[in-house]
C-alpha cells in the first residue's frame, strides 16, 4: 500500500497568473497593437507568479523574436522559497491574433524542476511533430511526412483522409502543406499559437491528431509539458533561419541535426502546465467581458498524476480593481 501524502499541486496556483494574464490582454483583442496587449499580459503575468511559493527561473521566454515585451530568460520569480523550479512562459501564444480579434490566443505558462527544461539559448524556430497517446511511439520527425500519416491513421485504426493536421500558415510549409494534401489528409491551417495546436492532438475529444511543421521553440518547450501530463508526444529539431544562426549554433555547441525528445525537452514528470483563453479557440473559449467582470476558461495540468481540469472562472472586476495592480 503506498502510504505518501498528496504532494503540493502547482497547477492550481498557476491558473490565477494564467488567468490574469489573459484578463489584461483581453482589452487589447481586435485594436491592432500587439505590443500593448503582450506589456499587459506579461505585467499582469510577472505580477501574479511573484506571489506564488517557488524559487522559479525563466528558462524560455518570449519575446526576443518579435522584440516584444518579455518575461526574460534567467529573471527570478516567486517569493524565493522551495520548491527550485524551471519557468516557460508565454504571455500570449497568438499576439497576432489577439490584435486582429481571431481565434486560439492564449495565455500559458508551465513549471518542472530545476535543471529539467530543456534550454534552447537564442534559437527561437523548431521543426515539430506532436500526436496524441494513441501515436505517440510512431511518430518520427526524420521519416518523410507520408509515412508518419500512414503510421498514425494505422495505429488509430483510421485512413489517412480521416486525419486533422494543424500546420501553422506560413509561406515556409508550402510544400509540407502540398504533401499532406497530395496523401489524402486533411489540413486546419492556423495563424498562430502552435501550443494549442499540439496539444490538441492529445485532448480527449479534439478533432486534431498531427501538428507538423517549425513554429517557435518556446512553443515546443510549452507543449512538452503538457504532453508530459496528458501522455501524448511531441519531437522537435532546432531550425537555423540563415547560415549566420547555423555557425552561431556550432560555435555554442548546438547540433541542428540532433532530434529533440519528449524527454530531452522536459526530463521530469513533475511538471505542471496552465492555460487561460484571450480568444475563442477550438481549445479553449476566450475572456467574455460582462458589465461587472468577465469570465475565463482554462485548463489545468500536472505531470505526476496525469490529471487535467477544466476551470471555468467568473471574475467580479469591481472588486479586483480594489485591490489589484492590473488595469483590468
Amino acid at each position: 500500500m503506498i502510504d505518501s501524502q498528496p504532494t503540493r499541486n502547482l497547477a492550481l496556483e498557476l491558473v490565477r497568473v494564467t488567468e490574469a494574464a489573459a484578463l489584461a490582454a483581453g482589452r487589447f483583442v481586435g485594436r491592432g497593437d500587439k505590443i500593448a496587449a503582450d506589456k499587459a499580459a506579461v505585467d499582469a503575468m510577472r505580477l501574479i507568479l511573484n506571489t506564488v511559493q517557488m524559487d522559479g527561473i525563466i528558462v524560455i521566454g518570449e519575446g526576443e523574436k518579435d522584440e516584444a515585451p518579455m518575461l526574460f530568460n534567467g529573471e527570478r520569480l516567486g517569493t524565493g522559497e522551495p520548491p527550485m523550479v524551471d519557468i516557460a512562459a508565454d504571455p500570449i501564444d497568438g499576439t497576432r491574433p489577439t490584435a486582429h480579434g481571431l481565434p486560439n490566443a492564449i495565455a500559458t505558462v508551465a513549471l518542472a524542476p530545476r535543471g529539467t527544461m530543456y534550454n534552447p539559448g537564442p534559437f527561437v524556430y523548431m521543426d515539430k511533430i506532436a500526436a496524441g497517446p494513441e501515436a505517440k511511439d510512431v511518430i518520427d520527425i526524420e521519416a518523410p511526412v507520408e509515412e508518419n500519416l500512414r503510421k498514425v491513421a494505422r495505429v488509430r485504426g483510421e485512413d489517412v483522409d480521416d486525419l486533422m493536421v494543424v500546420i501553422l500558415d506560413r509561406p515556409r510549409h508550402t510544400e509540407l502543406i502540398s504533401r499532406v494534401r497530395k496523401v489524402g489528409a486533411r489540413i486546419t491551417l492556423i495563424p498562430d499559437g502552435d501550443v494549442a495546436g499540439a496539444i490538441m492532438t492529445a485532448m480527449p475529444g479534439s478533432k486534431v491528431d498531427l501538428l507538423l511543421g517549425i513554429g517557435g521553440t518556446p512553443e515546443g518547450v510549452l507543449a512538452a509539458c503538457a504532453m508530459r501530463c496528458l501522455g501524448g508526444n511531441i519531437q522537435g529539431k532546432l531550425y537555423a533561419r540563415n547560415e549566420e544562426e547555423r555557425r552561431l549554433g556550432e560555435e555554442l555547441g548546438y547540433d541542428f541535426n540532433k532530434v529533440l525528445t519528449l524527454e530531452d525537452l522536459v526530463s521530469s514528470e513533475d511538471v505542471f502546465f496552465a492555460a487561460t483563453g484571450i480568444t475563442d479557440g477550438e481549445f479553449l473559449k476566450g475572456v467574455d467581458y460582462f458589465a461587472d467582470g468577465a469570465t475565463t476558461e482554462s485548463v489545468i495540468m500536472r505531470g505526476l498524476t496525469g490529471t487535467s481540469r477544466r476551470i471555468i472562472a467568473t471574475h467580479r472586476l469591481t472588486k479586483l480593481s480594489k485591490i489589484s495592480q492590473i488595469p483590468y
